[in-house]
């Protein structure tokens, strides 16, 4: 029996991607570097600070100035991450009808604290969220199994009892290996030369909304 749902951030609840390129291209601009369009940008925004600054600067960077270029972009993306950032359409409805069937919802995403402790309630959720898990809550982000475990303890639901909805491998690897039912966002911010065929979710959906019909399942 499901009991609660959780779900993914970047790319399955909130589309982030025209912010996050935003603070990447401020950051290419003081370095004398062209700008990265939208439709680059957008697979890459699931992946977190350090694949977008590869994605700005090429794959060629030592670690120390890939260190301070990824510290330069979290502080652009700090100075402006609601410009343009919404929720994906029928998020809100989904979370309104989770809420009429008693199913708990929650947030399980390897952004860190820095952002969520402020985006998430900035989110014009309908409903907040029971928990709301960072990529830094337990110290370590996913695949690893930890933050899936300390969500589900957190809101007292059995993992096997939950559903994971995410858009990236990442996220259906951390949700199986914890037992939870793992959902595919195809909205979600999955590049060309992604095989998300192979991740071995249990479902994949097009529209939050069609999550609904396999919770009676």
């Amino acid at each position: 029996m499901i009991k609660a749902v959780l779900f993914d951030l970047d790319g399955t609840l909130a589309d982030t991607a025209r912010d996050l390129g935003a603070a990447l291209n401020r950051l290419l601009a003081e370095e004398g570097m062209p700008p990265q369009p939208y439709e680059a940008v957008r697979p890459m925004a699931s992946h977190g600070a350090r694949a977008l600054v590869r994605l700005g600067f090429g794959e060629g960077l030592d670690a120390e100035r890939a260190e301070a270029l990824r510290v330069r972009f979290m502080d652009h993306y700090d100075a402006s991450f609601t410009g343009e950032t919404t929720l994906f359409d029928g998020v809100n409805e989904l979370i309104a009808e989770l809420d009429r069937r008693g199913l708990a919802w929650g947030i399980i995403t390897n952004k860190s604290m820095r952002f969520t402790d402020r985006l998430v309630p900035w989110l014009p959720f309908v409903i907040p969220p029971a928990v709301t898990v960072s990529g830094d809550t337990v110290g370590v982000p996913k695949p690893d199994p930890k933050p899936m475990l300390y969500a589900a303890g957190l809101i007292g639901i059995a993992p096997e009892h939950c559903v994971y909805v995410g858009d990236a491998e990442r996220d259906i690897q951390a949700g199986r290996i914890v037992g939870m039912k793992t959902v595919l966002a195809n909205w979600g911010y999955i590049a060309a030369e992604d095989r998300p065929q192979e991740w071995g979710a249990d479902i994949d959906i097009d529209h939050p909304l069609d999550l609904l019909k396999h919770l009676d399942q």
